[in-house]
C-alpha cells in the first residue's frame, strides 16, 4: 500500500483510532431539530463519513449554553436546551458510528463572542472576555463577561462533557483555543484586557481552557479524552485584517512562539490532542484556506508544534492530496490527518485511498460555496461538488425503475455530472459536446497557477465518463436534425452561456480582448491592462495577469468589488482583495467604461465626470449570458427535455452540478 501510514492505529488518550483520518468538526448548519438536537440528516451524514472508512470524526460545533453567547436556534446543535433529548438522538448516531469501527467525539463550544454577527446569527448583544468591537460590525462592543458568568460557562462544558459520555461519544474536542471564537478571545492578549483570574499574562489568558479540562476530567473520568481545537498562531496584521504568507507583518494575535508556549501550558493542563491550524476572523482566509491557498499550508507550524509536546497533533488545511497526507505524517509534521471539505466532497475518500483508487476520489475545488457560505446564507451545509453531502438519504442514486435514452447536449461540469448519474442509475447515455475537450468554461477559469483544484475536478469528470463508459459525441454541435434523428427519450441541454459583448466606440480596436480570449492565451496582453468588471472572473484574471508582472487596473460600476452575481464566501473575497492589494492592483469603483481609445480608454464615474486611462489592452469581463438557442428549438418537440448548469442560469460550478444533479436523479 502506497500510503500505508495513514492507515496504522493510534491512540489518543487510552482509546485507539483504527486509523491516523479524522473528519474534521465543520460547522454543519441546519442538521439539527427544533430543540437543538441533532435530527436525522445529522445521523445519515456522520454515519457516511463512517462507512467511508473515516477512523476519528468530529462533529460540528455543539454549544454548551445558549444564555450567555445567544444564537439563533435551529441552526448549531446545544447540549443544554433539552439534554435527555440530546442524549437520545444522539445515541443513534454513535451507535451506528460505531458499527463500522470508527470514534466520534463531540466538539464543545463557549460559542462565538466578536466573531457573531450582530443580528445574524447573534439574538443579543455579542459578549467577550473584554469590551472590544465586534468583527463584523466594530460600531457594536461586546459586553464584557462577568467572573462568575464564565465560571458558569466552565460547570456548563462539564455539564456537556458528561451528556457526550452518556450518548455514547468516545472523547469530546474543546471549541476552541482557534480561529479567535469566544474562548480563544480570552487567550489572545489583543482581545483580553480583563485583571481578574482570567487575564493578564499568558498564564493567567490561559486559565480558562484549563478549568474547562480540569472541570471535564472530574466529571467523567481521566480515560475520556478531551482534545483542543487549537491554532498555533492567529495571523492577525491588525483589527479586521489579515497577513498573507508572502507578506511581512507584526502579528497581533498569538505568534509562533507564544503558540508553541501556550500548547506546552495546555498540553500539561490535561488536553489529550491537539487539533491545529491557524488563523481567526480576522484572518479567515488561514482558518478556511480559499483555493489561493496552497495543499498543506499548515504543516511548516504543525511540525514544530510536534517538537514542544508529546500529545497527538492533528493536522487539517487543505490534506485532500493523499500524498501531501501521507506526507505530512512522514515528515513528522502530524500524527493525524485531519480531513474537512476533502469528507464532504468524498465521504469515501479513506477507502479510494486503501485501495488506491485516488483518481476517484471527487476534489474539493476550495471555493466554500456550498458549505460556509451557505451558512452564511441561512441554509444548511453541504458541498458545491457533493450535492449529497448533509442530505444522503434524499440525495443517494438509485436505479432507474426503466432504463431510458439520454441525449445530454454540453460536456461543461453540468453536462458531465448529468452524464455522471443518468449513468450510474442505469440509462443509455450520450454526451455531446461542440468542441474537441469536456470541461467548458472550466478549461480556461482553470488557466491561472491558484486555480489547480479547478483543474482536478476537471481530470476526475473526464475519468469519470471513462470508468462509467459515457459515449461521448466531441466536435459536433447538435441540432434539432441529429435530436429528431436519435430520438432519445430524455434531453437534457447543458450549453453553458456566452460572454456579455458591449456595444461601445472602438470596442472593435484589437486591443479589445474577452477575459476568456485572455485565458486561452487567444489574444496577447500588453504591460498595461484595463479590466473593466471586478466581479469573479475580472478579479481571478486580473490577480492572474498581475502575476505575471502587467500593470492592471481593474474598474467596477458598483460601489466594490465581487459584489455582483452569486455571492463570494467572506474567506475567498477577502483574501483575493488582499491579494490584490498586494500584487499592485490598482481598483477603481462606481466607474464604468465609456470608450475605447488608441491610446486606452474614457472611463466615467457615477457623478458623469469623465477621465482618460492609458491602456495597452482593454479586458471585458462583464458577465455571461445563458445560452438556450438549442433548448428555444425543441422546447415544442421534445417531453422531456431540461435545462441546467448555465445555460439556465449564468451562475457558478455549483449551481451548474446541482442543477444537473437535480434533473439526473429524477428523470
Amino acid at each position: 500500500m502506497k500510503n500505508k501510514s495513514l492507515f496504522e492505529p493510534i491512540k489518543i488518550g487510552n482509546m485507539e483510532v483504527k486509523n491516523k483520518i479524522a473528519m474534521a468538526p465543520m460547522g454543519a448548519f441546519g442538521l439539527v431539530d427544533n430543540e437543538c438536537c441533532f435530527n436525522q440528516r445529522a445521523v445519515d451524514y456522520y454515519v457516511e463519513r463512517a462507512k467511508g472508512g473515516t477512523g476519528l470524526i468530529i462533529t460540528s460545533v455543539v454549544k454548551v449554553e445558549n444564555e450567555l453567547d445567544k444564537v439563533l436556534t435551529g441552526v448549531l446543535p446545544i447540549t443544554s436546551i433539552n439534554p435527555a433529548k440530546f442524549i437520545m438522538t444522539s445515541s443513534e448516531m454513535t451507535e451506528r458510528v460505531h458499527a463500522y469501527g470508527s470514534k466520534i467525539f463531540l466538539q464543545l463550544s463557549m460559542g462565538f463572542g466578536r466573531s457573531g454577527a450582530p443580528g445574524g446569527l447573534l439574538t443579543s448583544q455579542p459578549v467577550s472576555a473584554s469590551a472590544v468591537p465586534n468583527y463584523w460590525d466594530p460600531t457594536v462592543t461586546c459586553r464584557e463577561l462577568t467572573t462568575s458568568e464564565v465560571e458558569w460557562i466552565v460547570e456548563k462544558f462539564a455539564e456537556g462533557a458528561k451528556i457526550a459520555h452518556k450518548a455514547g461519544f468516545d472523547g469530546v474536542e474543546i471549541h476552541a483555543v482557534h480561529e479567535g471564537y469566544l474562548l480563544d478571545q480570552f487567550t489572545l492578549s489583543i482581545f483580553n484586557r480583563r485583571t481578574d483570574k482570567y487575564g493578564g499574562d499568558l498564564r493567567g489568558r490561559l486559565q480558562l481552557p484549563i478549568e474547562i479540562v480540569e472541570a471535564i476530567k472530574t466529571e467523567v473520568g481521566s480515560n475520556f479524552p478531551v482534545g483542543l481545537r487549537y491554532s498555533v498562531k492567529s495571523c492577525i496584521k491588525d483589527w479586521g485584517q489579515g497577513g498573507l504568507a508572502e507578506e511581512d507583518y507584526v502579528e497581533k494575535g498569538r505568534d509562533l512562539e507564544e503558540g508553541l508556549e501556550a500548547a506546552k501550558i495546555l498540553e500539561a493542563a490535561g488536553y489529550d490532542a491537539f487539533n491545529a491550524d491557524l488563523g481567526t476572523y480576522d484572518a479567515w482566509y488561514w482558518a478556511h484556506p480559499p483555493l489561493y491557498q496552497k495543499d498543506g499550508l499548515y504543516l511548516p507550524y504543525t511540525k514544530e508544534l510536534k517538537k514542544v509536546v508529546k500529545i497527538p497533533v492533528m493536522v487539517a488545511g487543505k490534506m485532500g492530496m493523499p500524498d501531501v497526507a501521507e506526507g505530512a505524517l512522514e515528515d513528522e509534521a502530524a500524527d493525524m490527518v485531519t480531513l474537512g471539505r476533502p469528507l464532504l466532497c468524498d465521504a469515501y475518500w479513506p477507502k479510494k485511498v486503501f485501495t488506491g483508487q485516488i483518481d476517484r476520489i471527487r476534489p474539493c475545488i476550495g471555493c466554500h460555496t456550498g458549505c460556509m457560505g451557505r451558512g452564511f446564507e441561512g441554509r444548511p451545509l453541504s458541498c458545491t461538488v457533493n450535492p449529497a453531502a448533509g442530505r444522503e438519504r434524499y440525495y443517494e442514486v438509485k436505479p432507474a425503475a426503466a432504463p431510458k435514452k439520454v441525449m445530454i447536449v454540453g460536456g461543461g461540469v453540468a453536462g458531465m455530472e448529468a452524464a455522471r448519474i443518468t449513468a450510474m442509475r442505469g440509462h443509455k447515455v450520450s454526451m455531446y459536446e461542440g468542441t474537441k475537450e469536456l470541461g467548458g468554461q472550466v478549461i480556461p477559469a482553470s488557466v491561472p497557477d491558484f486555480k489547480i483544484d479547478d483543474r482536478r475536478l476537471l481530470d476526475w469528470y473526464r475519468n469519470e465518463m471513462k470508468e462509467l463508459k459515457v459515449k461521448l459525441v466531441l466536435d459536433t454541435n447538435v441540432t434539432e436534425e441529429v435530436v429528431e434523428k436519435e430520438k432519445p427519450d430524455v434531453v437534457i441541454i447543458a450549453t453553458g452561456a456566452k460572454e456579455i459583448k458591449l456595444n461601445l466606440p472602438g470596442i472593435e480596436k484589437d486591443k479589445v480582448a474577452t477575459v476568456i480570449e485572455v485565458l486561452k492565451g487567444s489574444k496577447q496582453v500588453g504591460e498595461n491592462v484595463l479590466m473593466v468588471g471586478g466581479g469573479l472572473a475580472g478579479c481571478e484574471t486580473a490577480l492572474y495577469l498581475a502575476k505575471q508582472g502587467k500593470k492592471v487596473t481593474i474598474i467596477e460600476a458598483r460601489d466594490t468589488i465581487l459584489n455582483a452575481g452569486k455571492p463570494v464566501p467572506h474567506m475567498n473575497k477577502i483574501m483575493l482583495i488582499d491579494l490584490l492589494k498586494n500584487s499592485g492592483v490598482n481598483i477603481i469603483t462606481e466607474t464604468s467604461l465609456l470608450e475605447v481609445t488608441d491610446r486606452g480608454a474614457i472611463l466615467i464615474d457615477n457623478k458623469f465626470k469623465k477621465q482618460n486611462i492609458d491602456a495597452d489592452t482593454v479586458v471585458i469581463a462583464v458577465g455571461f449570458k445563458a445560452d438556450r438557442e438549442l433548448y428555444n428549438k425543441l422546447r415544442d418537440k421534445v417531453a422531456d427535455l431540461y435545462l441546467v448548469g448555465d445555460a439556465n442560469e449564468s451562475a457558478n460550478i455549483m449551481n451548474a452540478i446541482w442543477s444537473a444533479n437535480e434533473i439526473a436523479l429524477n428523470c
